[in-house]
């Protein structure tokens, strides 16, 4: 996802694919299953991936590639979003960053390959390149090793746990076939993410301001009481989340906005960071926004227990501003998770 001009949007959309599509080596934009890691060294580590609030290892929510043009040291470039799906806590998030240049020792000079790889197999990649071993859960860095057939990887004890149950109990003696058994209860529903341009005016908005104009203009001939009913109906909270529908109605399966440098498009007048809440990078630079998940992905997430599942009105994320050269390794950056208001 290549950075536009100034002020453009790119709407994102989950659509599905073929796995070879959504494999590193393709430099994918996608939700769900296993991190498509980018940079294959310096992962974050089961530390940094660990819910702030309950302790739990995060689950893999999505991943834009948006390398950014004109800058050799981000060439190629992605953000990872990490969210906590453990009742009844599901409240943490964390988002990483990772870029590397063109010229790189993971990755071919040239760009990949339109057609899928030769092979078809369901097994999954479970080391990297740079020697890294995998959790079999996850797919996030594995530490920690199975004591019986000492091939199966953790990023803890909280995943070993759930693949012992799950299965590796069993087939922990046939580790020629590890791979082929990998559990995937801990992950979302995989996509790959397909965008598209978003048209500046649509004519959903220009109704609803035609129609906000013909309310102000007769409000002189109302009664005062009328006056007031209106003047709550047509509060601040009101407007911002008329305009956030006004703004996805044309394309209402939007599970991402894309813009970097552009203001968030807010479902809630409450709940919106001011600058000091948006805290500077490591680097010094200020942070800018660059992308939002919409509530729409929940649909594609499986996430239905009320009340007990990953939820939210808007995620947004902000990163740094100068894009600080990171080489192989991946530094977090902040996400702003705003839900809707209930109103009475």
């Amino acid at each position: 996802m290549a950075e536009r001009a100034a002020r453009s949007v790119e709407l994102g959309f989950a659509e599905e694919a073929a796995a070879w599509r959504l494999r590193s080596e393709q430099f994918p934009s996608k939700v769900g299953g296993r991190p498509a890691w980018l940079g294959l060294s310096g992962l974050p580590g089961p530390g940094a991936l660990a819910c702030a609030h309950c302790g739990r290892p995060l689950a893999f929510l999505l991943q834009v590639y948006a390398p950014l043009p004109g800058r050799d040291d981000a060439f190629h470039r992605s953000l990872f979003l990490f969210c906590c799906r453990e009742p009844p806590c599901c409240a943490g998030l964390r988002v990483f960053r990772n870029q590397l240049p063109r010229k790189n020792g993971f990755y071919s000079y040239e760009p990949p390959s339109e057609t899928g790889a030769s092979d078809t197999g369901d097994s999954v990649c479970l080391q990297l390149k740079s020697g890294a071993h995998l959790c079999r859960v996850c797919g996030c860095l594995g530490p920690k090793t199975c004591s019986r057939c000492k091939q199966a990887h953790y990023c803890g004890k909280d995943h070993q746990t759930l693949d012992w149950r799950l299965g590796h109990k069993q087939a922990c003696a046939q580790s020629d076939h590890l791979d082929q058994t990998a559990p995937d209860n801990f992950l979302f529903p995989e996509f790959e993410i397909v965008t598209e341009a978003e048209d500046e005016i649509t004519p959903e908005s220009v109704e609803i301001q035609k129609d906000y104009s013909e309310v102000t203009g007769s409000m002189e001939r109302l009664l005062e009481e009328e006056l007031d009913s209106m003047a709550k109906h047509e509060s601040k909270e009101d407007h911002i989340f008329q305009k956030f529908k006004s703004k996805i109605a044309l394309e209402p399966e939007q599970i991402l906005r894309y813009g970097r440098g552009i203001k968030p498009l807010w479902i809630s007048g409450e709940n919106i960071p001011q600058e000091r809440d948006i805290p500077d990078c490591p680097c010094g630079a200020k942070r800018t926004f660059e992308f939002q998940v919409m509530p729409q992905l929940l649909n594609y997430l499986k996430a239905d227990r009320l009340g007990t599942s990953v939820d939210w009105g808007i995620l947004a994320v902000f990163t740094c501003a100068d894009s600080c050269s990171l080489g192989a390794g991946y530094t977090e950056e902040f996400v702003w998770r705003q839900d809707v208001t209930d109103t009475p």
